[in-house]
């Protein structure tokens, strides 16, 4: 284990907290360029960035299960603020790809680096109600110790509110890159929606992509990502994945909808729809709980 990659400090990038190590690879991340013919998958934390990616490498591919089990889908779907000690940062590999590039971010709207702006190409957003998100992250904070140290759920749930988190506040996240789904080709998605009725939802994917497949290709695709078939495979599970304790709680843990009913306590959950009435009132966003 790399002692400097253990439980390093946040750091700030404009007025986004990101992981250390990321923050120092920021001005390849600033400098990077978009191209017309890539596709981002954008998300706060833990609301269902690895999902869509599968789902997305598997329309590319028309549903061949081989074909995307060559490499992991961290690998297939690049993180783009991703570097860490002694890998390769996710810019170093994005910039040698030379075929249309899938390419996954937490990053808020306003630290996009500029070439966001400038480039048209097409954006699939997921967001995920705000109580499981904060749930998914504090577990995910607990195993990936390139995070600081979560310290208890009360703990957690605190910073997650005052955004002193990896990517800030969920909120401002959530509702900006909802302001700008005008402005930009963007399919905004629900991770709630998704879990509903999986089919629905990728046939929304397929059309934004312009993409056409069978109903045959359509149900192995439904089958390859549904959340056990990819909690099992080591292609999907992040198991292969570095500076993450799997033995602390899985990467992929329950990809239920409504688990922060077995977190919250009654107070946790009175100040929480406080806070959350307060951060959005000024947005026309909803979400189901």
């Amino acid at each position: 284990m790399d002692t400097a990659f253990y439980r390093p400090p946040l750091r700030l990038v404009g007025s986004m907290p990101i992981i250390g190590p990321f923050a120092d690879n920021w001005e390849n991340v600033e400098q990077f360029q978009f191209r017309e013919d890539d596709l981002l998958i954008s998300t706060y934390p833990k609301s269902g960035t690895t999902w869509v990616s599968k789902i997305v490498d598997l329309i590319l591919n028309k549903g061949d299960m081989e074909e995307s089990q060559k490499a992991a889908i961290f690998e297939r779907v690049p993180f783009l603020e991703c570097s860490g000690p002694g890998v390769p940062s996710a810019t170093e590999i994005l910039n040698k790809l030379d075929f249309p590039r899938v390419i996954k971010t937490h990053l808020a709207v306003e630290v996009l680096p500029q070439s966001f702006w400038d480039k048209k190409f097409k954006i699939i957003y997921v967001a995920r109600n705000a109580k499981d998100v904060a749930v998914s992250y504090y577990h995910f904070y607990r195993m990936a110790y390139g995070h600081p140290d979560p310290g208890t759920w009360d703990e957690f749930l605190n910073s997650y509110m005052e955004g002193n988190v990896a990517f800030g506040r969920w909120s401002t996240h959530v509702k900006n890159w909802w302001k700008i789904r005008q402005q930009k080709d963007i399919l905004y998605l629900f991770y709630e929606d998704m879990l509903e009725d999986p089919r629905r939802e990728m046939e929304k994917v397929l059309k934004f992509m312009e993409r056409e497949i069978s109903d045959e290709v359509m149900e192995k695709i439904l089958n390859h990502t549904s959340f056990q078939a990819m909690k099992n495979n080591p292609m999907d599970n992040y198991s292969t994945f570095p500076f993450m304790d799997h033995s602390i709680s899985p990467f992929m843990r329950k990809g239920i909808f409504g688990d922060w009913k077995n977190h919250f306590t009654v107070s946790q959950n009175e100040k929480f729809d406080e806070y959350y009435r307060q951060e959005m009132a000024d947005t026309d966003l909803t979400f189901r709980m």
